[in-house]
């Protein structure tokens, strides 16, 4: 065997094992990021994400974060009939989340965004989308 099929099989071999642990394993390892899914803000509350502005009515949530230790870096989508906390204010959108979620909204078309603490959120129509860290500007502007 010649160094050439030598490279081909170990790269043949490393992408049928990435595809074989499945997409979850492929971001955590490629784009250091680990994406779960909760029913609704109880089965949410044991997640590791504090996220205070979740409303309590919430279903369909979906929260991504950093697989890097200690990065801060989370975006949360979710379903929701209920206003955010009194404590949010909104403000001129100054930030951007780390990443994307489908059926989010696209952040860089609002103008304004509710500052909870170091959270940055958005109105979805049906719930809400948000992420963290926000702007020293966004966070200085939350009364929480």
């Amino acid at each position: 065997m010649n160094t050439r099929t030598a490279l081909a099989a170990s790269a043949l071999i490393a992408v049928g094992l990435i595809s074989l642990t499945g997409c979850s394993a492929y971001d955590s390892i490629v784009h250091k990021q680990a994406t779960s899914t909760y029913e609704d803000a109880q089965a949410f509350g044991d997640a590791a994400v504090d996220a205070e502005w979740i409303p309590q009515d919430s279903t369909e949530i979906t929260v991504r974060t950093s697989t890097i230790e200690d990065a801060a870096e989370a975006v949360i989508l979710l379903t929701s009939g209920s206003e955010l906390p009194d404590d949010c204010a909104e403000v001129e959108r100054q930030s951007a989340p780390a990443w994307v979620l489908d059926d989010a909204p696209d952040p860089y078309k609002a103008k304004t965004v509710f500052a909870c603490g170091d959270w940055s959120v958005m109105t979805t129509g049906d719930g809400w989308f948000g992420w963290t860290p926000n702007s020293d500007e966004e966070r200085a502007a939350s009364a929480g």
